[in-house]
């Protein structure tokens, strides 16, 4: 098949600074590409996420979103979807409505202006609820845990397949060095608090996938709302929040959290740092 030229973005996501968040490719338009080819594509640049725009086939959405870690196609991610919404809006493009409305493997999420900042909406987790005792023991040896650093622990699943571990203490996440070999498939992401009463962060967050080709992922959007509506509602954290990711990679993300009432929004900052075309 012979190659196609299509217009390209790549954006920083949830930055505190430059070259400081989480990157996605951003290829803007999908359309007539295979599965293969995006596949294909999404290996090569190596990113956690690569994402590919489509017509989209519900009347309320204003695209459909793929999004292809190097090893295969998740239904749902944060970070692309909003460093995605970041470059739709560069474009020109305008919501049908007061807010963006993504069409993805999750269904629709919705995407808000607020600031310098885009913020969605926290899918609804499609797996909740306790961790069977092989599990967080697997999860637990893979991060080299005993049981006294972990505080809870649950499926916060909103599509890609994550489970979630609260740890002791932020400093206890940044300890952390994990066996990707022994967390296997496994999707893990843990949060620790920050006690000091310093200005933000409030937590730390880490995320493992080395089973979709993402053995650390800097920043992470699904991780950090699959978290937040776990921890909402138990109401272990307060419903605005700062979190940091990113500091065991070199970078300084930040995610800002807030519990509506209604929705727990994931927001930050996204920077286009380069726009061009590719060859696929």
């Amino acid at each position: 098949m012979a190659p196609v030229q299509r217009a390209f973005a790549q954006v920083d996501v949830f930055t505190s600074g430059p070259l400081s968040g989480n990157p996605v490719a951003v290829v803007l338009d999908g359309d007539g590409l295979s599965t293969e080819q995006m596949q294909r594509f999404a290996n090569w640049t190596n990113l956690s996420e690569t994402t590919f725009f489509c017509a989209p086939t519900e009347p309320t959405a204003d695209y459909r979103l793929r999004i292809f870690t190097p090893g295969t196609e998740l239904p749902f991610a944060g970070h692309p979807t909003l460093g995605s919404a970041a470059a739709w809006l560069a474009m020109g493009k305008e919501p049908k409505g007061a807010d963006i409305v993504q069409e993805c493997g999750a269904g629709l999420v919705t995407i808000r202006r607020d600031g310098e900042d885009l913020t969605f909406a926290a899918p609804p987790l499609v797996r909740s609820g306790p961790l069977d005792a092989d599990t967080l023991g697997r999860a637990a040896a893979g991060l080299g845990l005993s049981p006294s650093d972990i505080t809870a622990s649950a499926w916060v699943d909103n599509g890609p397949g994550w489970l979630g571990l609260m740890l002791t203490s932020g400093e206890r996440v940044l300890q952390l060095q994990p066996d990707f070999a022994a967390i296997g498939d496994l999707m893990i992401g843990v949060i620790g608090p920050y006690r000091d009463g310093s200005d933000a962060p409030d937590y730390e967050v880490r995320a493992f996938a080395p089973g979709v080709g993402v053995p650390e992922d800097p920043v992470t959007g699904s991780l950090n709302a699959g978290l937040a509506v776990w921890l909402r509602g138990e109401e272990q954290v307060p419903d605005r929040y700062v979190a940091a990711q990113g500091a065991a990679l070199g970078r300084a993300g930040r995610l800002r959290i807030c519990d509506d009432g209604t929705d727990v929004w994931v927001g930050g900052v996204s920077d286009i740092t380069i726009t061009g075309t590719v060859r696929i």
